[in-house]
């Protein structure tokens, strides 16, 4: 019953994302034909990024899907981390947008134009209705997938140049500071490289296999020891499977050799693992003390 009701849930997330698909790309094109139309160069970078948008919308929405594949004899451990390969994707295109409206930015200063402040204004001011509704749709489900957070970003960041767009096209329309767009479209390429470049070392360290941010492995080593009948605990590796589960691999010595002992020390160590430190996938070996020794002063795995 609670699988479909997930299952239910997660439709219903599709729906949301198709629906901000959609309305972002009927928007990029409004905003291309204005920009173009009213000379405004931080128009066409907004419409740029929101292009953008769509397309992490779309890569989001497909890489859900993906991660919802069970695990299989060639992904054994399923296929969640497709979400994280898109956030990459996106957080990729993040940059280049960024380095490219500087680029663009910076030419315009050499070669300034005039520009139609009106035409600014009124697309702005529907480009930032949308980039809210946007927003709207994604918020909840960004809380919890990397993914989709990093659709969210590209939202809100598009949300916040639409509204500088309109701040540039009033001043031109007041004081005729038509600097001012070019300004703006620097600003704009600031904030989205600053996005990117904030969570795409998060990102490659999970696609890494890097320890989880919040674990530390010596307090791991150091729980794991406090168990009763552990007498050693080395070699012990852990990553993230995704961006909520988390795996470990140890070697462990008992201080007894009997079967049932190894078997009541493993139960506790994985419980354990499990509430202390959300590690919900562990693969412990137990050695005899002398191998153990041995493998040590011979640097083995």
């Amino acid at each position: 019953m609670g699988h479909s009701h997930d299952h239910g849930t997660e439709n219903m997330g599709d729906g949301k994302l198709i629906a901000a698909v959609g309305v972002n790309v009927l928007l990029t094109a409004a905003q291309v034909i204005g920009g173009v139309l009213s000379g405004s160069l931080s128009l066409i970078a907004d419409a740029l990024h929101n292009l953008s948008d769509a397309a992490s919308l779309g890569i989001a929405l497909f890489a859900r899907k993906i991660g919802r594949k069970p695990a299989d004899a060639h992904k054994t451990f399923g296929y969640k981390r497709a979400e994280v390969i898109a956030a990459l994707i996106n957080l990729t295109t993040l940059v280049i947008i960024g380095l490219y409206l500087i680029y663009e930015a910076l030419w315009r200063f050499a070669e300034p134009e005039a520009i139609e402040g009106w035409t600014v204004v009124i697309v702005a001011g529907i480009a930032l209705a949308v980039d809210v509704v946007t927003a709207v749709l994604t918020y909840t489900m960004s809380k919890n997938s990397m993914n989709i957070k990093a659709a969210f970003l590209h939202n809100v960041s598009d949300a916040l140049a639409s509204v500088g767009v309109i701040i540039a096209g009033t001043l031109i329309l007041l004081y005729g500071w038509y600097w001012v767009d070019t300004l703006l479209t620097l600003i704009i390429a600031g904030y989205v490289l600053w996005q990117g470049f904030t969570m795409i070392p998060k990102t490659i360290h999970l696609l890494m296999e890097g320890t989880p941010e919040h674990l530390s492995i010596q307090e791991v080593i150091t729980a794991m020891e406090a168990i009763n009948g552990v007498s050693n605990v080395h070699h012990v590796h852990v990553w993230q499977l995704d961006e909520h589960h988390n795996a470990l691999e140890a070697h462990v010595v008992p201080n007894d050799d009997e079967p049932a002992h190894i078997e009541k020390v493993k139960t506790a160590l994985k419980a354990m693992l499990s509430e202390q430190f959300d590690v919900g996938h562990s693969t412990l070996e137990f050695e005899h003390a002398q191998l153990s020794d041995c493998d040590e002063m011979q640097g083995g795995g």
